[in-house]
């Protein structure tokens, strides 16, 4: 938009970040280890020997297929989205590391921008960990599965930029339950994650594919079963079209809520 300063200088906010990261790098590292074990355990161990095996589009694949590159995509929208919701938000608002840093030659738009591909980064770095841990059970098939990686990438930002509009709006950290409740937990419930959404309703299910999780969630359980089709290429068109849509309405939202 007119206006806007964005440089190869959003990379220091970005460096920043990883700075304070590395530092902290036990709490963050050791969740996306433990989380799919425990997913796993209770899912795909304890709910594959009630259901068995599933169909999904025509092949016949256990539960433990079925949702462990669902937990994947759930992993990228979490790590992304909370990283630019909460973590920005107190960066901004109590922090005041915002403040610090248009202190400096850095403009608004490269803060934010720097944010959200840091949000991204996040969500590379917690796929590449519990996709390691996922890939000893045998659920993830190569060489298909490495396209999992730049896919968390295009998820990440999909969701940073979502979190980050969020932020440009709400006044109170404790806000941020609301699209929890009212958007993050519907898409983690009902987005193609536990069941195919054939089992829904049709109105519901037509409800399921405009939720962005729907299409992660889709195109990374094809990646993950190995089975690729001209088909995904809808899907992946939405999560482009969707980042195209809310990064830049992220930068144009906080430009208003930080520059009075």
């Amino acid at each position: 938009m007119k206006g806007w300063q964005i440089s190869y200088r959003f990379l220091r906010v970005w460096e920043r970040n990883l700075m304070v990261y590395r530092r902290t790098w036990a709490m963050s590292f050791l969740p996306p280890l433990l989380e799919p074990i425990l997913y796993l355990a209770a899912f795909g161990a304890g709910l594959s020997v009630l259901i068995g095996t599933i169909e999904f589009r025509g092949r016949t694949v256990s539960y433990a297929s079925f949702i462990a590159p669902a937990l994947l995509a759930i992993n990228m929208m979490y790590n992304s989205f909370f990283e630019n919701t909460y973590g920005s938000f107190v960066r901004m608002y109590y922090q005041k590391t915002f403040d610090a840093m248009l202190a400096t030659p850095l403009s608004l738009e490269e803060v934010i921008t720097g944010e959200m591909v840091w949000g991204a980064t996040k969500s590379l770095i917690a796929t590449v960990l519990m996709q390691a841990v996922v890939s000893l059970f045998g659920l993830i098939h190569y060489p298909e599965g490495l396209l999992i990686l730049p896919l968390s990438l295009l998820g990440g930002i999909a969701f940073a930029s979502l979190g980050m509009v969020f932020t440009a709006e709400i006044s109170h950290i404790e806000m941020f339950n609301l699209p929890i409740f009212l958007l993050i937990s519907p898409m983690f419930l009902f987005g193609g994650t536990f069941f195919p959404l054939e089992a829904l309703p049709p109105w519901a299910a037509k409800i399921a594919w405009a939720f962005p999780l729907t299409h992660l969630v889709e195109l990374t359980r094809w990646c993950a079963l190995g089975s690729l089709d001209s088909g995904l290429i809808w899907n992946l068109l939405y999560m482009v079209a969707f980042s195209c849509l809310f990064f830049p309405l992220a930068i144009w939202r906080m430009r208003g809520r930080l520059i009075k």
